[in-house]
């Protein structure tokens, strides 16, 4: 594979016997690669943290500090949870993979290196690599952008940072999986991505909003899954910022959904956001208290708006919070 220097991919091989290092540093760098050592466990997080590598080729077993380690300490860390990393095993050691594996290891070499087989799993991991960090910098423009249509309007205050920290409760309550909780969090800021679209003279007109400017509102939940359609780690984000305003009786927008056709995501978020909008102060209303919200929330599924179930569920919930407080 031939890149320019600019480009060049950098590897950086872990091991504390120098002549592993020498052996694959001499493979990599054939294959175009600018390749970084290191002897340690410790030295290895040290060279991550000032050269930022795009693969990490790393030995299991190193005095001090082992490869699991290392191995958990960059998958646990924000900045550096996206380099693959490839354990080095003696063949044949099951024993070694599955505890890889837990550490969070994306693959698994064995000693001697067969370098087509090395050549080709380099290449892939540092591909898919590339690849994730192009959608995960996607993602943040589109919390950027959420962060700023949210500014936009001084009376909502923290509302988003708000129903990301209700929704991971309210989903760890539920035992949703961490990628529903995930989901659930990043629609608290996604949910109203597609304000973007509405013109300021129908977003932030004080007062009630005409039929015809009430089409063009509801139109937001539309461009905000278009927004998000095309990246793959939206996917499940996607259905809450189309339907959290679909009602259980059907007399919800922008598809008229009944009961269980609703995303289950979606009926989740619907109630963090009702009580967040009820429990906060608005130039038009005073903050309810929780009790009070309940109430009102209550009262709408009386009339067919929510899951009843789910709304038991939230107000289980919101009680145990109150004792927990």
């Amino acid at each position: 594979m031939n890149y320019s220097d600019s480009e060049k991919p950098k590897i950086l091989v872990v091991d504390d016997h120098p002549s592993s290092r020498m052996t694959a540093v001499a493979l990599l760098s054939v294959e175009g690669y600018d390749v970084l050592e290191a002897d340690s466990g410790a030295a290895a997080l040290n060279c991550v943290a000032q050269a930022n590598p795009d693969l990490i080729l790393l030995d299991v077993m190193m005095p001090g500090m082992d490869g699991y380690e290392v191995c958990r300490q960059l998958k646990q860390d924000e900045h550096t949870r996206l380099i693959p990393v490839v354990f080095v095993t003696a063949l044949n050691d099951r024993r070694a993979r599955l505890r890889g594996i837990e550490a969070g290891g994306d693959d698994f070499l064995s000693k001697p290196f067969d370098q087509l087989e090395l050549s080709a799993r380099v290449n892939s991991l540092v591909r898919q690599k590339r690849l994730n960090e192009d959608l995960d910098h996607a993602g943040q423009v589109l919390f950027s952008i959420a962060r700023t249509i949210e500014s936009r309007d001084p009376n909502t205050g923290d509302h988003c940072e708000r129903l990301v920290q209700l929704g991971k409760a309210f989903g760890e309550f539920l035992g949703l999986s961490r990628t529903e909780v995930r989901d659930l969090m990043w629609g608290g800021y996604l949910h109203d991505i597609g304000k973007v679209g509405i013109p300021d003279a129908v977003l932030l007109k004080v007062g009630q909003l005409s039929p015809e400017e009430w089409i063009i509102m509801r139109q937001h939940v539309l461009i905000g899954e278009r927004i998000c359609q095309p990246l793959r780690t939206m996917q499940g984000v996607v259905p809450i910022i189309r339907h959290h305003h679909e009602r259980w009786d059907g007399s919800g927008y922008p598809d008229g959904l009944k009961g269980n056709e609703i995303p289950y995501l979606a009926q989740i978020f619907q109630l963090i956001d009702i009580y967040d909008a009820l429990t906060s102060e608005r130039p038009y209303k005073s903050a309810f208290s929780p009790e009070e919200a309940l109430k009102i929330m209550m009262e709408e599924t009386a009339k067919g708006w929510r899951n009843p179930d789910l709304m038991d569920k939230f107000a289980s919930f919101i009680g145990a919070r109150a004792i927990a407080a």
